[in-house]
């Protein structure tokens, strides 16, 4: 399949799809991607029959420094192909060892083709150490148990997961006892909810909240405070990222390309779409850009309504979505897979935001949709809610 880079070039791209105990394969292919010996690397979702031979030539290319492009996970719309190039994903690892305190052995407990996942792989490889996965599909406890035994003592261990793996852990007497033998555990793809966190701090888990996206190579922000190497700055509220870990672009999309990546060389930057502060050098993120509606004329972020309840214990994972209201022109709706009390829920907004963010509604279904790389999928749990909206 012909994918070309939007800044041109000539690079082989292997699209590969990723089965369930591909993670040896993938790291193979990263290597010679990341030595330049080799084509740059698509990873997908997949069976195994769909795979096409890997180092194949294809019509049309990516840039030479181009070693891995990585599909966004589409949880709030369209998946995009984020092209990074060998000099980001090193200036990644190196700075985040250096965040985490050397280099060590990584158990893989996400998919291997999105960024978390592929960085596991990656600083393995540049550790001169090999990954160690935990079996890919739904997420088990046990699962992770087996594979967390099978480390190297004689190293630093860390992993990398998300908020609902790390809860499914900590309800698990032996996956507490994994968790606290890891030297780090990396906590992205959204937000911590202060529970949990407190939890894991309570039974001793070595914890980095993790902060960043493809287009930064991963995470570039630990527990608030920047890698080495990375600027950041908020301009009209946005959080905007710069330095060696951005990617280059978006494939086959020069606009979107122009419109979130802004200037040249040292000035390069990355407009986020996030929302936030930075005070003391600490970054805090309090939402996205395009997760805002508009209620009675006011404006309220739904990401940081979902954070205010998400603190709720118990409701870690609630998910919350905007519903058109002929009275109010949009309105809150909340979702979860446990029961929510909507006057509870009510009057915690009320108080934390405001009037305008009080939910209109609660809707209980029996799983929340996530996507693989467990967030939750938004434009799933949308069309699950849509025959019961109201009709314009």
């Amino acid at each position: 399949m012909a994918v070309l880079d939007p800044l041109g070039g000539s690079r082989p791209l292997a699209e590969v799809a990723v089965g369930a105990d591909d993670h040896a394969r993938v790291s193979r292919l990263l290597a010679v991607a990341l030595e330049g010996t080799g084509p740059a690397l698509l990873p997908r979702a997949g069976e195994e029959q769909a795979m096409p031979v890997a180092g194949a030539p294809v019509a049309g290319g990516v840039a030479d420094r181009i070693a891995l492009v990585v599909e966004t996970s589409g949880s709030t719309g369209y998946p995009k192909r984020v092209a990074l190039s060998a000099g980001a994903l090193r200036a990644s690892h190196a700075a985040s060892g250096r965040a985490l305190g050397g280099p060590g052995q990584w158990l893989l407990a996400l998919p291997p083709h999105y960024i978390a996942g592929v960085q596991v792989l990656i600083r393995s490889l540049l550790d001169g150490t090999e990954a160690v996965a935990a079996p890919q599909g739904p997420f088990r406890p046990d699962g992770f148990v087996a594979a967390a035994a099978l480390l190297d003592p004689g190293v630093r261990h860390y992993t990398s997961l998300v908020p609902v793996q790390l809860s499914r852990l900590l309800d698990d007497e032996e996956g507490v006892a994994a968790l606290t033998r890891f030297d780090g555990v990396v906590v992205g793809g959204q937000r911590l909810p202060l529970p949990l966190a407190e939890r894991a701090a309570a039974v001793g888990v070595r914890l980095h909240r993790s902060y960043g996206s493809s287009e930064t190579a991963g995470g570039c922000v630990y527990d608030g405070v920047p890698f080495d190497g990375v600027e950041l700055s908020v301009a009209d509220g946005e959080v905007a990222v710069g330095g060696a870990v951005l990617a280059e672009g978006y494939l086959g999309d020069p606009r979107l390309t122009a419109e979130r990546f802004r200037g040249e060389g040292a000035r390069r930057r990355y407009l986020t779409g996030d929302t936030g502060s930075i005070e003391g050098g600490v970054l805090g993120v309090s939402g996205r850009r395009d997760r805002v509606l508009v209620s009675g004329g006011t404006n309220v972020s739904l990401d940081r309504l979902e954070a205010v309840l998400r603190d709720r214990p118990g409701w870690d994972g609630v998910v919350v979505l905007a519903r058109d209201d002929e009275q109010w022109g949009q309105v809150p709706v909340v979702v979860a897979a446990v029961d929510v009390d909507l006057a509870e829920a009510r009057a915690i907004a009320a108080q934390a935001i405001g009037v305008a963010a009080q939910p209109a509604a609660v809707r209980r279904l029996d799983t929340v949709p996530m996507t693989a790389s467990g967030k939750p999928d938004r434009v799933a749990i949308a069309r699950l809610l849509a025959p019961a909206g109201p009709r314009h």
